[in-house]
């Protein structure tokens, strides 16, 4: 079962200190519009026991700062290939304390090259806290990543390539969800909506940038990976699923257009949040707002699980279910996904069509 740490919408919407891994002086620098955020990176080739400068945007005096600290990592061991780690640095800069993603990419063997094992390179982004980037990680990761085949020894693309990558991490890795919400604003729940119910979205009318941006947004919106579909033929299928149609977003125009647009009071709930987030300026606490919607559709989805479990025993936990589905304001998405999760069960898929015709009786023409 899945763990949630929120127990209500607005619990959640809040980011309460007890339901995220944010305390309360961070929650309170969280708050206010953001202005600028300074940003810095720092690539440095890894040879033996020896750190060698190749490029870096921190102040000179706080550049020795930081490799003092990188080399103390390499020598405990903490730094892994290919694998991300974050921490907060103190630094000769304004910010004084900045969160620190360092990462070492390992460099392959060659036969031009065949001493170079245990050779590489760390490339360090800084900006914000180390608990505001831990929100980014998996994008930092693959940011990263994506910069290891322009690396070489000599650097030669440093100018051409290195450097203008590095110089865009805030911008590529950080603020795509704040961009998305920005570009669609109140409609921001269609795109809450099609992450949850697994409804395939299509761009028309943008840059590949806008594309890259919203299919992000959906990953990280998403609760893939989470529902684990029954093998076999379903005994619990929806006829209206066969007829569901992708979600089409047409950015020709400001404001963009959008066709087969779903939303549920659950998403519609959270759309002011969203907005509140975005025009703070703030990505942080926009990514957050966004785990904890996340966590909010796992807490009902194992709600759900667990009063399905009840109601194959008990007529009144049967009548408990419904009630939920019909107070919770997500029940297309809640009900979709344990169709896929108990599709090879058929006592609980007797258990979901009974749910299906309350909540047709009781709201006829309403989307629950």
């Amino acid at each position: 079962m899945f763990v949630c740490q929120t127990s209500s919408f607005q619990e959640s919407v809040d980011v309460d200190e007890k339901d995220t891994d944010l305390d309360s002086e961070e929650l309170t620098a969280f708050s206010p519009k953001i202005q600028q955020i300074n940003t810095y990176y720092s690539i440095y080739y890894y040879q033996s026991t020896s750190l060698t400068l190749l490029d870096c945007s921190l102040p000179e005096e706080a550049e020795p700062e930081l490799r003092s600290y990188i080399s103390r990592r390499l020598s405990k061991g903490a730094l892994l290939g290919g694998m991300g780690n974050i921490a907060t640095v103190e630094l000769s800069v304004p910010e004084q304390a900045l969160g620190c993603y360092c990462c070492l990419l390992d460099q392959v063997s060659s036969p031009e090259q065949p001493d170079s094992d245990g050779n590489g390179w760390v490339v360090c982004l800084l900006g914000d806290s180390e608990k505001g980037l831990n929100l980014f990680r998996i994008e930092l990761d693959k940011y990263v990543q994506g910069l290891q085949s322009s690396l070489t020894p000599e650097m030669q693309n440093l100018e051409s390539e290195v450097r203008p990558y590095l110089s865009l991490w805030y911008e590529e890795s950080v603020m795509h969800v704040h961009r998305v919400v920005q570009a669609v604003q109140n409609n921001i729940s269609f795109l809450l909506h099609a992450a949850l119910s697994h409804t395939h979205v299509e761009v028309t009318g943008a840059d590949e940038k806008t594309k890259t941006d919203v299919a992000r947004f959906i990953k990280a919106a998403s609760l893939q990976g989470l529902v684990q579909e029954e093998p076999g033929a379903s005994q619990c299928k929806d006829v209206s699923e066969d007829s569901r149609s992708d979600l089409i977003i047409d950015f020709s125009n400001s404001p963009p257009a959008f066709t087969h647009a779903v939303s549920n009071r659950f998403c519609d709930d959270w759309i002011q949040a969203f907005l509140n987030a975005a025009e703070r300026f703030n990505p942080f606490l926009l990514r957050q707002i966004l785990e904890n919607f996340k966590l909010k559709a796992i807490q009902d989805m194992n709600n759900l699980k667990r009063f399905i479990r009840q109601a194959e025993m008990s007529h009144y936990a049967l009548f408990r279910c419904g009630v939920f589905l019909q107070n919770c304001g997500n029940s297309d998405v809640l009900l979709r996904n344990a169709r896929a999760e108990h599709s090879g069960l058929q006592e609980a898929c007797s258990i979901i069509r009974v749910l299906d015709e309350f909540l047709a009786e009781q709201a006829p023409s309403a989307v629950q």
